[in-house]
C-alpha cells in the first residue's frame, strides 16, 4: 500500500507542476515584432486594459534588454531600459481599481523586478546605476498596482 500511495503522490505533483510551467512568463520567445505589436494594440486598447498590457510590455521590454547586454550591445539594452522606466511611470500615475486583470499585472511585474534584480547583481559597475532606476521605478508601479489590488 505504501508503494501505491507514494507512485499516486508523484503522479499528482507531475500534474501539478505542467500546468506552472506552461504559464510561465519567461517561456514566451520575445522579439522586435511582438513588442511592436504589443505596443500597437496598446495604443487601441480601452484604459481598463492598458495597466495589463503596460506590464506586459514591460516585461518583454526588459527581456530583450537583459539579452542584449548579454549579447554586449549595451547602447541597445540602455535604450530598452529607458523605455521601461517611462512606461513603469505611467502605469504608477494610471492603476485604478477600475482596470482588468490588475493581479496579473502585479504579478507580472513582481516578476519583472526580480529580473531586474538579477540583471542589476550582473551588470558592469557603469550600468548599474541605470539598471537600479529601473528597478525602482518597476517596483513603484508594482507597488501601486498591488496597493489597487488589495483595494478591491
Amino acid at each position: 500500500m505504501g508503494r501505491l500511495t507514494m507512485s499516486m503522490l508523484v503522479v499528482l505533483l507531475a500534474a501539478c507542476a505542467l500546468p506552472a510551467r506552461a504559464s510561465d512568463p519567461d517561456s514566451k520567445t520575445i522579439n522586435q515584432e511582438t513588442i511592436q505589436a504589443l505596443e500597437s494594440r496598446l495604443q487601441q486598447a480601452p484604459p481598463k486594459d492598458q495597466c495589463y498590457l503596460y506590464a506586459e510590455l514591460i516585461h518583454q521590454l526588459t527581456e530583450v534588454s537583459m539579452r542584449q547586454y548579454s549579447a554586449g550591445e549595451v547602447d541597445k539594452a540602455t535604450f530598452l531600459l529607458r523605455k521601461v522606466q517611462d512606461f513603469a511611470q505611467k502605469i504608477h500615475l494610471m492603476v485604478s481599481d477600475r482596470d482588468k486583470r490588475l493581479k496579473n499585472a502585479e504579478l507580472l511585474l513582481r516578476h519583472t523586478a526580480f529580473r531586474l534584480n538579477n540583471l542589476l547583481h550582473a551588470s558592469s559597475y557603469d550600468d548599474r546605476a541605470l539598471v537600479a532606476q529601473t528597478l525602482t521605478q518597476v517596483n513603484q508601479a508594482d507597488n501601486a498596482a498591488m496597493m489597487q489590488v488589495f483595494k478591491q
